[in-house]
């Protein structure tokens, strides 16, 4: 259709210099048979699912050529590669380097001395795949769309015959998507559950390596195309079969009702600081390391901090993880030149496009509104309203600047 006056919103644009518009199944569906329901087994079991039930293989998403590309000519640095070997992870210098003339940078890798790690059966860890390569960059961001929940990914390229690490779990939940070879996996119960964030594996070490002499409770082999879904807390190991083998890993960084407790509590602080009671000193004398002494305080503040839970409005809540979201997702990659031209050339009948994943949303400030986003906060004023073009276009000028819009 024709542009509208101020700028009128199109549906996202392909990124630059793709052919038309993105095609392929939901990155959910591409990770989980079609027979097997992902919400069941979310956050409770192993869920696997091989290649011939499976939409597509994962050959668009990674591969050894990609492996090659990240080494050796994108000068990567630390940490965006680690490199294991029976199950421990190298000191960096032993694989990176100076960049050379023209590049003061003493941690690029160095392909050479990869090569001889990899040749003596050391494991090439990409880390931050969601960063550096852009279809993963991209199957990641439409993943945490339908996940609800923040991703990131590592691939693991394994020689013949290799683990890279031992026993463990990790305190996300994982895909694993297997690009290369065979890798045998298996798979024990937890010893903790549902791990949080500060509850790492090595704070079970003993209970790991007890668990790891029983039988597993799935014993598999990926091959390329396969999927395997394992819930944080489940322990695991890999070895490498017959060759060398890729895979990616993608974390999922659950939000969990730890979180929920968390932000809750905050906002019950936040309102408290407006409660005279909950300001008040504690008394003359007082021995803050004696129980006696601080009973009457905690018995007090404890009956106001109750009260001040169960007063929390639900909507400030969400706001609070709203903001935690924005901040652990990025939005779709910006144009900087391209943006700025826009910017700079915006006119009644510019048309634009909301920034795929920018997770905009409009909230009360100060007796107006602000428009939150993963670009930057855009405050909006009584101007901004349909029927003026030239304050249409003023918007869509600042809504270019914020990343919140891209050209259409």
């Amino acid at each position: 259709g024709g542009a509208g006056p101020g700028g009128r919103f199109c549906p996202p644009p392909p990124p630059r210099g793709a052919p038309g518009p993105r095609a392929g199944p939901p990155a959910l569906a591409r990770c989980v048979a079609a027979s097997e329901d992902p919400a069941a087994a979310w956050g409770t079991r192993p869920l696997l699912s091989r290649e011939a039930d499976l939409p597509r293989n994962f050959g668009d998403l990674f591969s050894a050529v990609a492996v090659d590309e990240l080494v050796s000519r994108r000068g990567l640095r630390t940490p965006f590669l680690r490199v294991a070997q029976d199950g421990a992870t190298l000191p960096e210098q032993r694989f990176t380097s100076s960049g050379g003339t023209g590049a003061a940078v003493g941690d690029q890798l160095d392909e050479q001395a990869l090569a001889d790690l990899f040749t003596g059966g050391a494991t090439l860890v990409l880390q931050g795949l969601h960063r550096t390569w852009p279809p993963l960059a991209d199957f990641c961001h439409d993943l945490a769309a339908d996940l609800g929940h923040p991703v990131q990914c590592n691939a693991y390229v394994t020689p013949a015959q290799s683990q890279g690490f031992s026993d463990h779990y990790d305190v996300h939940d994982v895909f694993v998507l297997q690009v290369d070879g065979e890798k045998a996996w298996r798979i024990r119960p937890p010893v903790h559950a549902d791990p949080l964030r500060d509850q790492p594996w090595t704070d079970h070490r003993q209970a790991v390596a007890a668990a790891a002499r029983e039988e597993p409770l799935l014993d598999v082999v990926l091959r390329p195309g396969d999927c395997l879904y394992l819930p944080r807390g489940y322990l695991h190991a890999a070895t490498a079969l017959g060759g060398v083998s890729t895979h990616l890993t993608v974390g999922v960084h659950t939000w969990t009702r730890r979180t929920l407790l968390s932000e809750l509590v905050t906002e019950a602080l936040h309102a408290l600081a407006e409660e005279p009671a909950a300001r008040s000193s504690l008394p003359l004398g007082v021995d803050v390391a004696d129980p006696e002494d601080v009973a009457p305080d905690v018995d007090a503040v404890r009956t106001l901090l109750l009260d001040a839970v169960a007063a929390v409005d639900p909507a400030a809540v969400a706001r609070r993880l709203g903001r935690s979201a924005r901040v652990a997702q990025r939005a779709a990659p910006l144009g900087v030149l391209a943006q700025a031209a826009a910017a700079a050339d915006v006119d009644r009948e510019t048309a634009v496009a909301l920034r795929r994943h920018v997770m905009a949303a409009v909230e009360p400030r100060d007796g107006g509104h602000v428009l939150r986003s993963r670009g930057a906060d855009v405050l909006l004023a009584d101007t901004d309203l349909p029927g003026d073009p030239d304050a249409a276009a003023d918007l869509v000028r600042r809504l270019l600047r914020a990343g919140v819009v891209v050209p259409a």
